[in-house]
């Protein structure tokens, strides 16, 4: 079953207007969303054939159409019971992290049109031990619903999927850089993992914000009190799903502002796929990148602040 996007409804989705289509779905009895971008498909579920000593969120396989693909139980991974009866169960099957995975949810209920000014972050008491899996609250036709952090997810499974250091540490002996880089990333736990890296490859100037919203006050303030691009600012490295305002819109917002004229952005997401290519190219990103390839990244900053 595929997932009927606002582009298939007539409604477009044009770049750079700060919106997302939010999948409803229910775990439990909660409300929970996903980013349609994130999504191959939907399928009903089948019982997965069980793996021997994997990890406790791992269900098992299954194979549609000749794709083997890892069954995550979200009960199990948000601490939940699970359903006495796991009949008319769901599968989000999704594509990020160049993975393909299915996670195993009670209810689809809809696709919702949402600002990202309309997603709460969530605030110090939720995220404070770096253990919460919530990216964003959004509320919609008097819902919470919560939006979640696949990546922290499948990260906690298998952490291979995350940032690596050792990517870096690849690259031998390296100097040191202090251009002025601005960091845009939602994740407590990737932008302390981001900065790490970076630091390793010698960036040391860095500049972080947890939103896009964040990154562009920083900006204009930088630009009001007197800095000069290249010197005071060097580049802007953003995520693209974030609260209140994600990266596509930061990009426009930098790109169409003379005062930014010469400043590199990069993308550094989850997301790019060819059509997350071409929205970016639209708005005049200087590269896109997929996490979590650090070292392509690195390799990036060099030839771009070299």
């Amino acid at each position: 079953m595929s997932v009927e996007t606002a582009n298939d409804t007539g409604i477009l989705l044009e770049s750079g207007t700060n919106e997302l289509e939010l999948l409803e779905f229910m775990v439990g009895n909660q409300y929970y969303g996903i980013n349609v971008a994130k999504i191959r498909e939907l399928c009903p579920f089948q019982p997965p054939t069980p793996v021997p000593n994997a990890h406790e969120y791992i269900e098992g396989i299954f194979m549609p159409r000749d794709m083997l693909i890892t069954v995550i139980n979200l009960c199990k991974a948000l601490g939940m019971p699970g359903p006495e009866n796991a009949e008319n169960d769901m599968y989000i099957i999704t594509n990020f992290n160049r993975l393909h995975t299915a996670f195993h949810v009670q209810k689809v209920l809809g696709i919702h049109r949402v600002s990202w000014e309309d997603i709460a972050k969530p605030d110090s008491t939720i995220a404070a031990s770096g253990k919460g899996v919530a990216t964003g609250i959004a509320k919609v036709d008097d819902k919470i619903i919560i939006v979640l952090d696949f990546e922290k997810i499948v990260s906690e499974i298998n952490p291979e999927t995350g940032l690596k250091l050792s990517e870096v540490d690849a690259m031998g002996e390296r100097s040191r850089h202090d251009c002025p880089i601005l960091l845009a990333e939602d994740s407590p736990l990737l932008l302390e993992m981001l900065k790490k890296c970076l630091t390793r490859a010698g960036y040391t100037h860095l500049i972080p914000t947890t939103n896009g919203k964040e990154a562009w006050n920083v900006l204009d303030r930088l630009m009001k009190d007197g800095a000069v691009i290249g010197e005071d600012i060097a580049c802007v490295i953003t995520d693209i799903e974030m609260p209140q305002m994600d990266g596509h819109h930061l990009t426009k917002l930098i790109k169409t502002d003379d005062r930014f004229e010469g400043l590199p952005v990069v993308i550094f997401s989850s997301l790019v796929n060819d059509e997350m290519r071409r929205k970016g190219e639209a708005l005049g990103v200087d590269a896109q990148l997929s996490k979590p390839e650090i070292g392509k990244l690195v390799r990036q900053l060099d030839l771009l602040l070299k």
